[in-house]
């Protein structure tokens, strides 16, 4: 999901597209992902009962944080489409970054492999969207 909400927001920009009801529809989506995601968490922290563990807590609150900024596309109702776009492209990298954030505080030793993948992941969106394309 979050693959298609880059492209989709990308192509978006670089095609000065409107804000329309699909782009709306994959923000939700992907924010409905992120707290489903969360929400599993969550069950998972209580039924391991593992509560003075700081890393989880640590976890935990990264991935609140990345839930809370990928609601914020929908503050931004009113603006420019092309504002609309942009903010909403920054909202989902940041979550991306918190989520990789999250994952190295359960596994250090994941950091790199999953910063490569949130690079890799961003990079494909720039590529398939089109918008290193000369206008």
């Amino acid at each position: 999901m979050t693959l298609a909400a880059l492209i989709k927001l990308m192509r978006g920009i670089a095609q000065k597209q409107s804000y329309d009801t699909v782009t709306q529809r994959i923000m939700l989506a992907f924010s409905a992902l992120i707290s489903a995601q969360w929400l599993v968490g969550i069950a998972l922290l209580i039924a391991l009962g593992n509560f003075a563990s700081g890393p989880f807590w640590s976890h935990a609150g990264a991935m609140t944080l990345a839930v809370g900024i990928s609601y914020l596309p929908n503050l931004w109702r009113r603006s420019d489409d092309l504002v609309r776009y942009r903010r909403s492209l920054l909202v989902v990298m940041a979550v991306l970054v918190l989520v990789v954030i999250g994952i190295a505080f359960l596994r250090p030793s994941l950091l790199g492999v999953m910063a490569v993948l949130a690079l890799v992941v961003i990079g494909i969106a720039f590529l398939v969207s089109g918008w290193y394309k000369k206008r």
